[in-house]
């Protein structure tokens, strides 16, 4: 799971890290760190729709986690359409030199940022 740190007033957003997930369930000490750490206002999650814009298999596992974000921090959180996100940060990583061993050395927080992006831009 990627993470990414952003700015309203530059409207940037920069990787910060990737999260292991075992199970599907995400590392909360970890993510608690973070939110100690970067105390942001808003989490910004990404929200897995089809192409067509229809709720994807994963969607309802993802909103739980949403709310499980807003009761655990007391954070506002905002679901972003994350179509096309890992694969836009692939493309980049390749064109930068990465090697496209996707498995060993992920792109999620670079997915991460420009989902993020999305959102500072549509504000």
């Amino acid at each position: 799971m990627g993470v990414a740190v952003g700015n309203t007033l530059s409207r940037t957003a920069q990787p910060l890290a990737i999260i292991k997930a075992r199970d599907g369930v995400p590392d909360w000490g970890t993510l608690a760190k973070l939110i100690e750490e970067w105390q942001p206002h808003r989490v910004v999650v990404g929200h897995p729709l089809n192409m067509d814009g229809s709720e994807s298999d994963i969607s309802q596992r993802v909103m739980k986690f949403a709310r499980q974000i807003e009761g655990r921090y007391q954070r506002i959180v905002t679901l972003v359409d994350e179509r096309l996100s890992s694969r836009e940060a692939k493309a980049a990583a390749l064109a930068s030199g990465h090697d496209g061993d996707f498995a060993t050395k992920p792109v999620d927080d670079e997915a991460a940022a420009i989902i993020l992006t999305t959102w500072l831009n549509e504000q």
